[in-house]
């Protein structure tokens, strides 16, 4: 029995893919159990074992305690060998799950992950998913991939689990022991000893389902949720923009009452609430069903970009200022505040929007890494230069944003320009438009 070969051999975890969900996840394992970082990104292990996480998720100390016990062949351990990690017994996928240009899956890197798993998996191990997928592809698409590739039968040789990530990039406050752990497994024995083990490092506690299919679904209508809410305020604040209503206050009235949800108007991008939708649509039309609404909030959110370009050139024009071959500043281009993430971020397309137009546009945000954007139809300025701009666009409120001022951002326009707010980071008397 698997339980009983657990208590002759303890966990020995292996992490796959070390990104914003595998780093601090291999890093809370690896305080109780012998745990392995494995990666394929050279660089990224490198960077690890010298105590850096451009994440921003693992502080450096933790990281070179990490480093020591590399050495001392004790706790978390990182390799790019897939050797390295053969004798583990228990296998944690949490490679990213994006979606490609015509918003369909995009299942390489988990198909890649689960081919190298296959590789090295033996009897009696469990491989747990946390990557987000549709309702169930873990058993539908990766358990044959298993199965290919390690000659061994599911259920029967080796078990799986799912126990789908909340990581919430850039947020201190909750971190992965604070925030509830869904679990199951595609076993009762297995969902048993996954509950267990998750349990040992969530201290906020574990919620245990009754399959992986359950557990899927959770993970995906979570952030579907929030893009159809984020999508209905977005609507209606391109409806009071047309009655001439500032969306903020009304928002601020509304709020007042106790149940009022309080969701903000904006660009809705990442790794999560602007990809999971498309999961579960793709799922929903293979089974015969069209989704009204999620398709319908997607399309909204998907058109914030053109949205708010347009409304800043609509006041560029109300001053009379030259759309052609004028200059733009973009302030933030990281898909939310406080974090490096530049994935799926949204305010490209504000970007992509203005350049069609002809306006030349210049990014600034210390938050990201220029060696990562270095190929673009736009400029990352480390200093703008004052007085230089026809239009600011203050996209992403970094706390650093907010701290500098709005006397600083006018500053940097030219005698005559537009300051445009999408997140509502200043009073509205201060700027010249928001959303």
């Amino acid at each position: 029995m698997l339980q009983e070969r657990i208590k002759i051999q303890p966990h020995k975890i292996a992490v796959v893919g070390l990104g914003y969900v595998g780093l601090p996840l291999a890093v809370e394992f690896g305080k109780k159990y012998p745990t392995i970082g494995y990666d394929v990104d050279v660089k990224r292990i490198s960077q690890l074992m010298g105590g850096f996480d451009r994440t921003n998720e693992v502080s450096k100390d933790e990281l070179m305690c990490a480093a020591k016990k590399h050495n001392e062949k004790l706790g978390l351990t990182f390799t790019k060998n897939l050797d390295a990690i053969s004798d583990c017994n228990i296998y944690i996928v949490t490679v990213p799950t994006p979606i490609n240009q015509h918003n369909q899956p995009d299942l390489s890197a988990l198909l890649n992950a689960s081919k190298s798993v296959g590789e090295v998996l033996e009897n009696d191990d469990i491989v747990i998913y946390e990557s987000t997928v549709y309702p169930g592809l873990t058993e539908e698409v990766c358990v044959p991939v298993l199965e290919e590739f390690s000659g061994r039968v599911f259920n029967k040789n080796f078990t799986v689990a799912y126990s789908p990530e909340r990581v919430n990039p850039g947020d201190q406050l909750h971190r992965l022991p604070d925030i509830v752990k869904v679990t199951s497994g595609s076993t009762p024995e297995t969902a048993d000893i996954v509950d267990a083990l998750y349990g040992s490092i969530v201290t906020a506690g574990t919620h245990k389902v009754s399959s992986l299919r359950v557990a899927e679904a959770a993970k995906i209508i979570e952030n579907t949720q929030r893009d159809v809410n984020i999508a209905l305020i977005n609507e209606l604040a391109m409806i009071f923009q047309r009655l001439e209503i500032d969306t903020q206050e009304v928002l601020q009235a509304a709020g007042t009452k106790w149940n009022f949800l309080n969701f903000q108007p904006g660009l809705v991008g990442g790794h999560c609430i602007g990809v999971d939708p498309y999961y579960l649509t793709y799922r929903a039309m293979e089974m015969g069903y069209h989704p009204e609404m999620i398709l319908a909030g997607r399309r909204i959110n998907d058109n914030m970009g053109s949205y708010i370009a347009l409304e800043v050139m609509k006041l560029m024009n109300k001053k009379r200022i030259q759309i052609v071959d004028s200059r733009a500043l973009v302030i933030g281009l990281t898909f939310k505040e406080n974090c490096p993430d530049t994935r799926n971020t949204r305010v490209v397309d504000v970007i992509n929007e203005l350049v069609g137009m002809h306006v030349r546009v210049d990014v600034f945000d210390p938050w990201v890494d220029p060696e990562a954007n270095r190929i673009a139809n736009y400029t990352l300025v480390s200093t703008p230069a004052p007085s230089t701009y026809d239009t600011v666009i203050l996209a992403v409120p970094h706390q650093k944003f907010l701290d500098i001022g709005v006397e600083y951002f006018r500053s940097l326009g030219k005698e005559e320009h537009v300051l445009f707010d999408i997140k509502s980071m200043f009073d509205k008397e201060l700027v010249d438009g928001r959303l």
